[in-house]
């Protein structure tokens, strides 16, 4: 049962690149702890760049925006306890796949021993155990998307954002990733937003989704 009914809070958020056109409209929405929400719309809905102010690649023009009751607009996103994965993987392809998980982890100033636990359980999480060594070219793109969760899970962050994360993946193998996600969320309990224009991948995955249409969120 999540704790925190607003462990994640967006308060009255307005977001404009251009101080005139509003792509976040006056946004009010409460993510629970634990909870699976995801962001549905259309390119151009808003929903990326609500995802974006929560990571702290961008700040909100008018609100707050909120982390287990902490204000967080002005925390740089490494000091967030945020995981990230991307469309694009955004894995470093000069680094095996254990490098990749270890950056996050040396960013954070975490000791060898534990970052080899940690890295150990996120890709037993993934189902690719044994791939340590492995450049991200020798990996498949479905290999690839695993360890960009991985790598997402590997610091335990508090809430793990995904922004499209399947897109770029055939019909089968994103089927089997939407249930490989959904089983993670369910067996580690993280909070996690996701973002996706497409309804049935939403439906499949979500405690709840937050409709976007034109800055807003019409429905959840």
């Amino acid at each position: 049962m999540p704790n925190n009914e607003q462990f994640v809070r967006f308060d009255k958020v307005d977001k404009s690149y251009d101080g005139e056109v509003l792509v976040v409209k006056d946004l009010n929405l409460d993510i629970a702890e634990g909870e699976f929400v995801t962001m549905l719309g259309p390119s151009g809905s808003g929903k990326t760049t609500c995802l974006m102010m929560l990571a702290g690649f961008e700040t909100p023009t008018n609100g707050e925006i909120y982390l287990d009751n902490n204000p967080i607009s002005n925390i740089p996103p490494h000091k967030r306890g945020i995981g990230m994965v991307f469309q694009n993987y955004a894995l470093f392809p000069h680094m095996t796949v254990y490098e990749n998980l270890a950056f996050p982890l040396r960013v954070r100033k975490v000791s060898k021993e534990d970052t080899d636990k940690k890295i150990d359980k996120a890709l037993s999480m993934v189902s690719l155990t044994g791939f340590e060594n492995r450049m991200p070219a020798q990996l498949s793109g479905g290999q690839q998307q695993r360890v960009a969760v991985a790598r997402a899970l590997v610091f335990d962050p508090s809430v793990v954002l995904m922004d499209e994360p399947l897109g770029a993946l055939d019909k089968n193998l994103r089927e089997s990733m939407q249930y490989e996600i959904k089983h993670i969320h369910e067996s580690i309990g993280v909070t996690v937003v996701y973002v996706t224009h497409d309804q049935g991948e939403a439906l499949t995955m979500s405690n709840r989704i937050a409709v976007f249409n034109d800055g807003k969120v019409q429905q959840l």
